[in-house]
């Protein structure tokens, strides 16, 4: 069977199946449930671009880019360096491992060229467990930032 994975916006149909998605259990600390990104999705409105990921019929997992928004912490927010890119990124436990995350950020990458950025931009949690390794394997490089604690990644689009 012929892999086509695609990315559908959530809707009434789709949302508990979303809520149900669970990454490895060691991963936990490294993502917020969708359940949570929902959430924020809903608060931040425009700037949240939340998608599911399915192969075929079947739910994969979800992604959800953020939109231009000003860059920073508190008072350190500067409103002239807007950025856009992969605010969450979760995929089944039972799939991982099959090229579906790699899907997923580079759909997102594809969404931010046509709404025409040049990077696209991703935090993780450090350390042997995190995702930085993944990330690097996609071309991101470290910027040298932290945000929340969290490495800052940079792809050039």
């Amino acid at each position: 069977m012929t892999r086509s994975p695609r990315l559908e916006p959530v809707t009434p149909a789709t949302v508990d199946a979303a809520l149900a998605l669970r990454v490895h259990p060691h991963q936990e600390k490294n993502v917020e449930p969708v359940a949570t990104s929902l959430a924020e999705a809903y608060a931040y409105g425009e700037i949240a671009w939340p998608r599911l990921v399915f192969d075929g019929d079947r739910l994969v997992g979800f992604v959800m880019a953020f939109l231009d928004i000003a860059w920073g912490e508190g008072e350190e927010e500067d409103p002239t360096d807007r950025r856009s890119g992969l605010w969450r990124l979760n995929i089944s436990a039972d799939v991982q491992g099959a090229g579906y995350g790699r899907f997923a950020v580079e759909a997102v990458a594809e969404e931010l060229r046509r709404r025409g950025a040049t990077r696209m931009y991703v935090t993780w949690e450090p350390g042997e467990d995190g995702p930085g390794a993944f990330y690097r394997r996609l071309g991101f490089r470290t910027t040298g930032e932290e945000s929340g604690g969290q490495t800052v990644g940079v792809l050039d689009l």
